[in-house]
């Protein structure tokens, strides 16, 4: 297949794809990435993040993100950047779309206490896991394991980095760097957390007007928008201020972007691989500009009590889960207990527990250490 018209030879394509881990038969002519998009939308993975926790707790209202929405906004906010830099943007979509297939339930504190309980047993980072998920926890077709992703997919899940995630020890995180398309991902899903978090904050009360003024981003995107709308409440007019606030910060990416790849000089993907730094990122100015604006979420949301205390108990459920299910494997099914002798039970435990949702979570440990109901 030609390289595809209108993106710059350092994209990925089908033609130049390092292919997939099992030999597969397809049509001369198709789209690996696509493939793989319809491979991830089919899996039951990613029907499970519909009910995982963003930041708040899945079910306390309907209009918070879930896991799920978090990942359509990063393939939304990924897309636009891949064609503004005239890279495959199926590919990154793509990318997107399963960074956070192995995400445990209860947002971040359901992945620290998983890897607080898995610190001498291998350890668990969601990153890592997500790989874990489309190589092997899946597998939906009898002649293998796992989903059989393009090869760059996979490397990209092993390289996704940002502020809260780093690359696991899996062999295809080999010190390089990801494809454009997977840093391009890497990117979007910290705009897209950072830009949505607020938004949800507000509509939780968590914090006001007043206090996201204060935050040199916002009051720049806001100005605008209030000028033309004084006397609005914040609710009414904190959407197209977010608008704004994220197209700032995408066009400093590709402004960024661009700068970085014309002084390394790439030519074709092996070129960016071996960049010796990522070639995706925000200018210099804009990166301190968005650090004060997590410095922000981190003291007035994240560690609000009231998401200090939904975080403290999704811990000691997921705690009291593991210990029940290591101590007795046997309540696993009978699937995962087939595992246990080659992987280990702790392993295979996390697994189980990974995959949940928040309600499967919260239903099994009423099921495992609730009194029984009277007859």
């Amino acid at each position: 297949m030609p390289q595809a018209e209108g993106l710059k030879p350092y994209a990925v394509t089908a033609a130049g794809s390092r292919g997939r881990e099992h030999r597969e038969e397809f049509p001369r002519r198709y789209d690996p990435f696509a493939l793989d998009r319809q491979r991830v939308l089919h899996a039951a993975a990613f029907r499970r993040l519909e009910y995982k926790t963003q930041v708040f707790v899945t079910g306390e209202h309907d209009h918070y993100r879930s896991r799920m929405t978090h990942t359509l906004e990063v393939a939304s906010i990924a897309r636009r950047l891949c064609v503004a830099l005239q890279v495959n943007a199926a590919a990154g979509e793509l990318i997107a779309l399963t960074h956070d297939l192995g995400h445990a339930p209860f947002g971040h504190a359901g992945e620290q206490a998983l890897a607080e309980l898995t610190r001498d047993h291998g350890g668990f980072e969601h990153n890592a896991q997500s790989l874990r998920v489309v190589e092997y926890l899946e597998h939906p077709y009898p002649a293998f394991r796992g989903l059989n992703l393009s090869y760059e997919v996979r490397e990209s899940l092993a390289k996704h980095c940002t502020i809260f995630d780093r690359p696991g020890a899996h062999p295809l995180a080999d010190g390089t760097q990801a494809p454009l398309e997977g840093q391009i991902a890497n990117l979007a899903d910290r705009v897209a957390y950072d830009c949505h978090d607020l938004e949800d904050a507000a509509g939780a009360g968590l914090v006001e007007e007043a206090d996201l003024n204060a935050v040199g981003l916002w009051k720049e995107a806001a100005a605008p928008v209030r000028a033309a709308h004084r006397s609005l409440p914040l609710g009414a007019v904190r959407r197209p201020v977010l608008d704004r606030l994220e197209s700032m910060l995408l066009d400093d990416i590709v402004a960024e972007s661009r700068r970085r790849i014309a002084a390394a000089r790439v030519r074709r993907v092996d070129d960016v691989r071996s960049a010796g730094r990522e070639l995706i990122a925000f200018s210099a100015a804009m990166e301190n500009r968005v650090r004060e604006l997590e410095a922000f979420l981190l003291e007035r949301v994240y560690r609000h009590p009231r998401l200090i205390r939904m975080d403290s108990k999704a811990r000691r459920f997921i705690a009291r889960l593991f210990e029940a299910y290591v101590a007795e494997p046997r309540l696993l099914p009978p699937r995962f207990v087939r595992r246990i002798d080659e992987q280990g039970v702790h392993r295979v435990v996390c697994d189980y527990i990974a995959g949940m949702t928040d309600r499967f979570c919260q239903d099994e440990y009423k099921r495992l250490f609730e009194p029984f109901e009277r007859v």
